[in-house]
């Protein structure tokens, strides 16, 4: 027979088993988020259990040639110029490969998995965007207002920011020379102060008439969604948007990535370089990080996946061309891409006559890619932790052999002169910084 002390400790037990078993209930079920008076949040929330991820031969099935494609990225991955590369590709609207080459630090050796940490540099654009066609349709945001009634930091040449509104700003349209006060970002000087300072940087063209990409002024965008929803930039992009979604890898900030168990440290060639904090200051242009699989799910969640979170109104808003581009990348791939336009931190451009969407992004020793196409909901995601701009191809590669389109070439190694004792030219560049 049980003493009375051994009844009330199990009686115990039993309520505080019950207590966690509430709370994984409420964790799966939700959770709501506010923001001044508006809801940030109140959808489902599936916290990230065993995964079964489409990581072996055995589980790659689709139209993509996925056995040839991996033995590219595992020639690919073994370049001297290359540390460690994640690529996910989503077929059809489903995750139909996952793999992890290389290393995340080639000082201790330490292999790339797929939630090795990751930055996206300027891929980070596009979840500016997003969260900012989300608070225009709550009616919280309004893309037609000047940036100036937000009393930012940003300055423009004759006083434009009075005249240039939140969507001129996303869509990269302030008339500033491209990527304006970069150098000193790097350099170490405060974004909000450049902000200011921009009122003396020469102008491309006359600002709201033209395309000119930038960083420092984007990240006014940092200030005036955080003010609409009354929460720091980071936290609404989180709570909004990446939690819902279930990205529990994804979020912004240095000391973040830093601290992960597992992240990829940025080479240059066979080194090591020091991580440098200039772009996480400017965390709207450029500032999340994540594994291979959340950055699959964004991609999925941008096809439209997830209307729970991204109704197709508010990716409508965040997508739609809104002025033209000069061409992309280049090399050959700049010579296959045409009709290039941005929407709102959003690139869209025709490749053998198919229109594509996404955005890719650098910052130094790490490089980012998401390109798919909409009408097939087919695309690639990479992440890897090297100068190399070769890999910007990796999307192109998978898309053709998706549509069976042959003689293309695009991860062709035998082009590239040998590499002997380090890395080579990089055999095509990449986007703008950040």
């Amino acid at each position: 027979m049980r003493s009375p002390s051994n009844h009330k400790a199990v009686s115990r037990l039993f309520l505080v088993l019950i207590a966690i078993a509430a709370f994984g209930f409420a964790g799966w079920l939700g959770f709501r988020v506010s923001g001044g008076d508006h809801s940030l949040a109140s959808v489902a929330i599936p916290m990230r259990g065993p995964e079964k991820l489409p990581d072996t031969p055995a589980e790659w099935r689709g139209r993509i040639d996925y056995r040839a494609l991996d033995e590219q990225l595992s020639a690919l991955s073994q370049r001297p110029e290359m540390a460690g590369l994640a690529v996910a590709v989503v077929e059809d609207g489903e995750l139909r490969f996952v793999r992890a080459y290389g290393v995340a630090d080639k000082s201790t050796g330490a292999p790339v998995t797929p939630h090795t940490l990751f930055r996206w540099a300027s891929v980070s654009k596009t979840a500016t965007g997003a969260l900012a066609a989300a608070l225009a349709r709550d009616g919280t945001v309004d893309l037609d207002r000047p940036v100036a009634d937000w009393r930012t930091s940003l300055r423009l040449p004759g006083a434009a920011e009075a005249r240039i509104t939140l969507a001129d700003l996303l869509s990269q349209r302030t008339g500033l020379t491209k990527n304006a006060y970069d150098e000193k970002l790097e350099e170490g000087q405060d974004p909000t102060l450049l902000r200011a300072s921009l009122a003396g940087a020469p102008l491309q063209c006359e600002p709201g008439t033209c395309h000119s990409y930038q960083n420092v002024a984007f990240d006014g965008a940092n200030e005036i969604l955080a003010k609409a929803a009354n929460k720091a930039f980071p936290d609404t992009v989180e709570h909004r948007l990446f939690l819902p979604l279930g990205m529990v890898s994804a979020g912004y900030g240095m000391q973040r990535l830093t601290g992960a168990r597992d992240w990829a440290r940025p080479h240059r060639g066979a080194h090591v370089l020091p991580v440098k904090e200039a772009y996480w200051r400017v965390p709207a242009a450029a500032g999340v990080e994540s594994d291979i699989v959340d950055f699959a799910a964004w991609m999925q969640a941008m096809m439209g996946s997830r209307p729970d979170v991204l109704p197709e109104a508010v990716l409508q808003i965040a997508h739609r061309p809104r002025v033209g581009t000069g061409r992309l990348y280049g090399g050959t791939l700049r010579q296959a891409t045409a009709d290039a336009a941005y929407g709102l931190g959003w690139r869209s451009f025709t490749y053998d006559g198919r229109r594509l969407e996404g955005h890719s992004g650098a910052v130094a020793g790490y490089r980012a890619t998401m390109i798919f196409e909409p009408a097939t909901r087919t695309g690639v995601v990479a992440l890897w932790n090297s100068d190399w701009g070769f890999p910007f191809r990796i999307p192109f590669a998978a898309i053709d052999s998706y549509h069976k389109r042959e003689g293309t070439r695009w991860l062709d190694l035998s082009e590239l002169p040998p590499a002997r004792g380090g890395a080579v030219r990089a055999a095509v560049a990449g986007p703008p910084k950040g």
